[in-house]
């Protein structure tokens, strides 16, 4: 699939689904996973937003797939990390608030991320990001670029 430079991205909570749109064609549907604390913008919250964002910027560009990141920087995962924590992995795209309610989306480190729980994509587990398949996220950042356009919808 070629990249679109007017795609954009629709995030159903509701559906826990993610599609990838140009004009009016869908370009490709993922399933995902929203947060299991419900919506909201608070600082601390570990809520979804929703709203319109963008994608402030792309992280892990050709990192093997299951790369974990901490702080953004790829670090040598542990046997326990993988087993016990909420891992953000495989590449990261780094969501921007544009509404007076979501601006503090970025200062939140709110992602569409990799996951090491990918038995709980489809259903609401994350905490506050959006989760997706390792290999559905490898295939979606190839697909757009900075300044996409991101709607998060309940």
């Amino acid at each position: 699939m070629k990249k679109s430079t007017q795609a954009r991205i629709h995030i159903s909570v509701t559906d826990q689904q993610l599609t990838l749109k140009s004009g009016r064609k869908k370009l490709a549907t993922y399933p995902v996973s929203t947060s299991r604390f419900g919506l909201g913008t608070k600082e601390g919250s570990m809520k979804t937003p929703t709203g319109r964002f963008r994608i402030a910027e792309r992280i892990g560009r050709g990192a093997p797939v299951g790369t974990v990141f901490k702080n953004r920087r790829p670090v040598r995962a542990t046997k326990k990390m993988l087993r016990d924590e909420d891992l953000v992995m495989t590449r990261i795209l780094w969501l921007d608030g544009l509404g007076s309610r979501n601006a503090n989306t970025h200062d939140r480190f709110i992602y569409i991320h990799g996951t090491n729980h990918e038995e709980d994509i489809g259903e609401p587990a994350s905490h506050g990001c959006i989760r997706m398949r390792n290999a559905d996220l490898v295939e979606l950042f190839e697909l757009v670029g900075p300044d996409t356009p991101v709607a998060i919808k309940a």
